[in-house]
């Protein structure tokens, strides 16, 4: 940035709360956010510029960070552009089989093994859940049982080959 667009240093003040803290201006603290994330820009000196601690300054840009961030994915579909991902045939998998063998003596009750078949049945095994923040913002995520293992990494290959 050249000394003309950093006309708007020190901060103005625009008011001093009860506690003694100092508001600045809304569009002047946007401007040193955005001058702090430019290639090879000081947060320290900036910050000295600007007439607020460096600290301080850091948490601006970490919040302003989030709230883009949390802003992008909030985002309703069909308004920014549309990616699209290859559709990918994935054949199905062989079933998997539980691992029946027969006890290895006959003191196990026939109402133990039905029990253990209940217990099997009333709680079926819970979806593995993916997030991914992709890097041109769009929030990605998946839940997969465990017959869907094939089909999740064709969808992880395809968006990796972008």
């Amino acid at each position: 940035m050249t000394p003309d667009e950093f006309d708007f240093l020190p901060l103005k003040v625009t008011h001093i709360d009860q506690g003694g803290r100092r508001c600045f201006d809304p569009e002047g603290k946007r401007r040193l956010i955005e001058a702090c994330e430019q290639p090879g820009a000081s947060v320290a000196g900036l910050a000295l510029k600007a007439g607020v601690n460096a600290n301080q300054l850091r948490k601006w840009i970490l919040l302003e960070r989030k709230r883009a961030v949390r802003s992008d994915c909030m985002e309703l579909p069909g308004t920014g552009t549309a990616q699209f991902v290859p559709v990918v045939e994935v054949a199905d998998p062989d079933p998997v089989r539980a691992n029946s063998r027969p006890p290895a003596s006959g003191a196990v009750t026939p109402m133990l093994r039905a029990r253990e078949v209940t217990r099997a049945s009333q709680r079926p095994p819970l979806p593995s859940r993916l997030v991914a923040q992709l890097p041109n913002g769009v929030c990605l995520e998946l839940e997969c049982m465990q017959q869907d293992t094939a089909l999740l990494t064709a969808m992880i290959d395809a968006l990796r080959s972008r």
